[in-house]
């Protein structure tokens, strides 16, 4: 290496400084790292036009790419996929999608979904497998029709740990997500949108620690995208969607964590199910069900811990089963009503309710009569709820209750709490009737 002679100012130091950087021989070569991707579907013959078979182009690009794992990138277009994809382990399949939208046609990467119409139990159009994801993509079936709606496999489903789903819009499948088929621990959901047409998310067979945040289920993803099958009236989908849609079906999951979920006309919000693998315990914050015959059932859930809700937006009823054998709690939650809407809350389990600093509203729309809640068995705490409705009972407690504590609530009108238990314990004080 040339060595500089010292002088006043440094300038000889400066210039030896540049020379030795300049020289090849003395400095390493410099990793390209510009270019992050592993393999781009237009280098294995994705057209993007809409109309040609893109499918083995990218099952092909996602081949390349399965020996070190990495990203296979679909730039900006609209591909048809008349088949289905598997994204093999350690793969992740990225689009352009920047930000949340109704299914801009024409705009970012929209895959078209043609493939096993008329059969649910065909393949699904998106299979992941362990430590891999999609991202960044719209997802959209053209031949799908609201006025003759036809059945079609899962849009993606999930195979082993650490699937991920991440911002992707699926407008208008028939089955939505699938992480229950198969086990899948540890999987992960964020910024999915779109309105799946029977199920939304389906988990199962998860034994450790899945998440699902930020998910928007609304029709509007489909009847804003500027295509002919979105030109359909919004009350005739709202019908359909409020006798086969189901938000969130969730079987055998261990430590489930939902934040910021959203679904509207569901035939059932969130559905908390026993499966063969077994029962959930869930934490929810921040999700709501909107205009829906029930917000909440949960069937069943695990002894030791069960369902909590926090700050959570119900538009409709809870319900518990009988069989349910978990606590279920609501704490921070508003309640409201559809015109259909008697009960908000009815309780059958065989666990403890806890409902704390919630309140109601306009229950007993299509019976005056019925109360906010049905107590039918279990235990149930209220602590600091408000009842709004000055005119209607607030609490009925059946005859099989085996305890209840109402206290420091709020019981406009007076209190209307009627107490039917035989051999419960029941503690009802502190309460406020203004």
């Amino acid at each position: 290496m040339p060595k500089a002679i010292p002088f006043v100012g440094g300038f000889l130091l400066l210039f030896t400084f540049f020379c030795d950087g300049a020289n090849a021989q003395d400095t390493p070569a410099v990793k390209d790292i510009t270019t992050p991707w592993t393999a781009s579907v237009r280098d294995f013959g994705a057209k993007a036009d809409g109309v040609s078979d893109d499918t083995q182009a990218f099952q092909n690009a996602l081949k390349a790419a399965e020996s070190k794992g990495g990203i296979v990138f679909a730039p900006a277009g609209t591909y048809l996929i008349a088949g289905a994809l598997s994204i093999p382990q350690g793969v992740t399949l990225k689009g352009v999608w920047e930000a949340p939208h109704h299914t801009d046609i024409g705009k970012g990467t929209i895959l078209y979904a043609t493939g096993s119409r008329g059969d649910e139990n065909g393949p699904p159009l998106i299979q992941l497998h362990q430590s891999s994801a999609i991202m960044g993509i719209t997802i959209f079936y053209p031949e799908q029709v609201p006025s003759d709606i036809q059945p079609y496999p899962w849009c993606i489903q999930g195979i082993g740990m650490h699937c991920s789903v991440i911002n992707v819009t699926m407008a208008n499948p028939y089955k939505g997500l699938d992480f229950g088929t198969y086990s899948n621990e540890l999987h992960y959901i964020e910024n999915l949108f779109g309105q799946p047409l029977t199920i939304g998310i389906f988990v199962d067979k998860c034994t450790d620690i899945g998440r699902i945040q930020n998910v928007h289920f609304n029709p509007h993803a489909w009847g804003r995208a500027r295509h002919p099958s979105a030109n359909f009236n919004e009350l005739d989908i709202e019908k359909y969607l409020r006798t086969h849609f189901k938000g969130f079906v969730i079987g055998r999951t261990d430590w489930e964590y939902m934040s910021n979920c959203f679904c509207i006309f569901p035939k059932i919000g969130y559905h908390f199910i026993k499966t063969d693998a077994g029962a959930p315990n869930v934490v929810l914050t921040q999700c709501g069900a909107d205009i829906c015959n029930e917000a909440v059932r949960v069937d069943a859930s695990q002894g030791h811990a069960g369902i909590e809700f926090l700050n959570a937006q119900i538009m409709s009823t809870v319900i518990i089963a009988p069989e349910n054998e978990g606590p279920v709690k609501f704490t921070n939650c508003g309640f409201w009503a559809i015109k259909e809407t008697n009960e908000q809350v009815i309780m059958g389990g065989k666990n403890t309710l806890t409902l704390n600093a919630c309140h109601f509203s306009a229950w007993g729309r299509a019976d005056a009569a019925s109360p906010c809640v049905r107590l039918n068995g279990g235990s149930a705490i209220l602590q600091g709820c408000d009842f709004f409705d000055a005119a209607k009972p607030q609490i009925l407690i059946g005859k099989e209750v085996e305890s209840a504590v109402i206290t420091g609530c709020r019981l406009r009108g007076g209190a209307k709490i009627e107490n039917q238990s035989e051999n419960g314990d029941v503690q009802i004080g502190l309460n406020v009737i203004r």
